[in-house]
């Protein structure tokens, strides 16, 4: 990540609409921009095989790529999910800007597809996880292409807990998606 720009950001508000003028997506961090790499081509068709599958069982309208951002608690102040499923409501509120604030009911279920190394596969295992839990997003999904396995993650009294680990032809299961019909194998 290549930080921009000496400018210290007070208030994510201030972001907000300083970033409108922005290309590229950016992460608040400790009131400074940090410009975000592009996804790797396997995270990226993983991520577009999701977005198809997910369309057809929710509805197009509900599904976001990675142009969504989520605000959330800490540092960074915001994340750009692989893939998120959004509430009926979402659609309108996002028309005009494409963030999910804190102040709004969370997002269904987020997606984050491991991007390789070490400091990466950190920060989507164990700051992402703490941040998306800290929102009360009901369902996160972790998919590991390394490893080939999916880590499906569940909100319970404010902590997530393992749905499962699934992998090869097991099917994927879902609190938030309990209609789902899908394995690793299909993602992968």
């Amino acid at each position: 990540m290549v930080q921009i720009q000496p400018r210290l950001f007070e208030s994510f508000e201030d972001y907000l609409v300083y970033s409108e003028s922005l290309e590229g997506f950016y992460e608040l961090y400790n009131g400074q921009l940090v410009k975000m790499p592009p996804e790797s081509g396997v995270n990226v068709q993983i991520a577009n095989r999701l977005l198809l599958y997910f369309a057809g069982l929710v509805g197009i309208d509900r599904v976001r790529g990675q142009g969504l951002e989520i605000e959330v608690q800490g540092e960074p102040r915001n994340h750009y999910p692989d893939l998120t499923i959004l509430r009926e409501e979402h659609i309108e509120q996002l028309a005009r800007r494409n963030t999910v604030r804190l102040s709004m009911n969370p997002p269904l279920l987020v997606i984050e597809v491991v991007s390789p190394g070490d400091v990466q596969r950190q920060r989507d295992y164990v700051a992402k996880r703490f941040q998306y839990q800290g929102c009360g997003i009901p369902e996160y999904w972790l998919i590991d292409p390394e490893a080939e396995t999916i880590l499906v993650l569940g909100l319970q009294e404010g902590f997530y807990h393992e749905i499962g680990t699934f992998s090869g032809d097991a099917p994927i299961q879902s609190v938030m998606m309990p209609d789902l019909d899908l394995t690793a194998s299909q993602i992968f």
